[in-house]
């Protein structure tokens, strides 16, 4: 349920502001695919596909949940590679374009989609995003992946409907491709009692400080499809 940052519009002008920041600057960064032969090629690799919230965008490199991830599969002394392949500005459709390249180059044992929420800047029709979504885990899984959907949420200023089917898309997709999901990436950051404070002067990109808290809403079900 989004609750006091959508009811006080908090998003709402961070979303407007979308063209400036999370629609147009690009930033991405993956780690080489291993070469033939190569031990690494044979142990788990988790390809992240996202936009600009997977890609650090504005804060220091190193400080955003995927680098938080890499650490936490450290600790807890998991041998799996990650590579992220996120893009600020990202829509479904361009990962969905971008995915079999990446899938075929470095063939991940499990793909993180966390994707749509420019789709939604842009209004653009909810049956395209869920088009894309499906398209994009069925591609995954029949290169023999693993598929983690992360959902995202929008304001009620895009209208309750628009913003409770979009809601729904990912658990929707998910439970359709037997998929995980997890239903709101930023639970507990944009919905917490002082939204302000996590999130960067845009208003949209959230400061690093947020970004534990991110992880910890995708690491549960990443963990069990790690298992």
């Amino acid at each position: 349920m989004i609750r006091h940052l959508y009811r006080r519009h908090f998003i709402l002008s961070a979303f407007t502001a979308a063209a400036a920041g999370l629609c147009t600057v690009p930033a991405a960064w993956a780690q080489p695919a291993a070469t033939k032969g190569d031990t690494a090629a044979r142990t788990p690799l988790i390809l992240v596909l996202g936009d600009s919230l997977s890609a650090e965008y504005g804060i220091a490199r190193g400080t955003g949940w995927v680098a938080l991830l890499e650490q936490q599969l450290a600790r807890e002394k998991l041998n799996v590679r990650v590579v992220n392949a996120s893009v600020s500005g990202e829509t479904t459709s361009g990962g969905r374009s971008r995915l079999p390249a990446l899938l075929a180059e470095h063939k991940p044992t499990h793909v993180v989609i966390e994707l749509g929420g420019n789709d939604a800047l842009r209004g653009l029709p909810l049956k395209s995003v869920e088009d894309n979504l499906t398209a994009m885990t069925e591609a995954a899984q029949k290169a023999g992946a693993r598929v983690l959907l992360v959902g995202m949420q929008v304001p009620p200023n895009y209208g309750t409907d628009y913003a409770r089917r979009f809601a729904g898309l990912f658990t929707q997709v998910a439970q359709a491709r037997k998929a995980a999901v997890v239903p709101f990436f930023l639970k507990d950051v944009a919905d917490g009692p002082d939204p302000t404070r996590m999130f960067q002067a845009d208003r949209i990109h959230p400061r690093a400080e947020a970004h534990p808290q991110m992880l910890a809403n995708v690491w549960p079900e990443l963990k069990k499809l790690l298992r």
